[in-house]
């Protein structure tokens, strides 16, 4: 009886080469190195605003300009479109970002939400400036 050649571990017809082993055993933990020290260092670049809608830093300006003005129903209104902006942000920067000041900034904005419900402009604008400061911390 003849043996049957398997032509999937002859070594002559291998569909890799040893040197193409060789790459991809080095290649493949490089490319992963590089994809996770790319997405760790995007902060800055994902929390920039893409449209109108997730401008975290201009509706806090916003809010200061209403809470100054101690206009607090337009106040409350554009301080529901700065947690709607946060919330699409943190998505983006959630892998890039450290949770600790996602989840400070996230506090100052529900002790904003209390200072226009009971209309302290004093403690708005001391919870506005602590969440612009956490902004400005994330991603670094």
């Amino acid at each position: 009886m003849v043996p049957i050649k398997d032509r999937y571990n002859n070594k002559k017809g291998d569909i890799m080469s040893d040197k193409m082993k060789k790459n991809l055993a080095k290649g493949i933990p490089i490319i992963t190195l590089v994809i996770f020290i790319l997405v760790m260092l995007s902060g800055n670049y994902l929390k920039r605003p893409i449209g109108k809608d997730d401008d975290v830093v201009g509706f806090i300006e916003i809010v200061i300009e209403d809470v100054n003005d101690e206009n607090w129903e337009v106040a409350d209104k554009n301080r529901e479109k700065l947690e709607d902006a946060w919330n699409k942000i943190v998505k983006r920067i959630q892998f890039s970002s450290e949770r600790s000041e996602m989840n400070e900034l996230d506090a100052s904005l529900a002790r904003l939400k209390g200072a226009i419900m009971a209309k302290d402009k004093g403690l708005a604008l001391a919870e506005l400036n602590v969440a612009y400061e956490h902004w400005k911390s994330l991603g670094r």
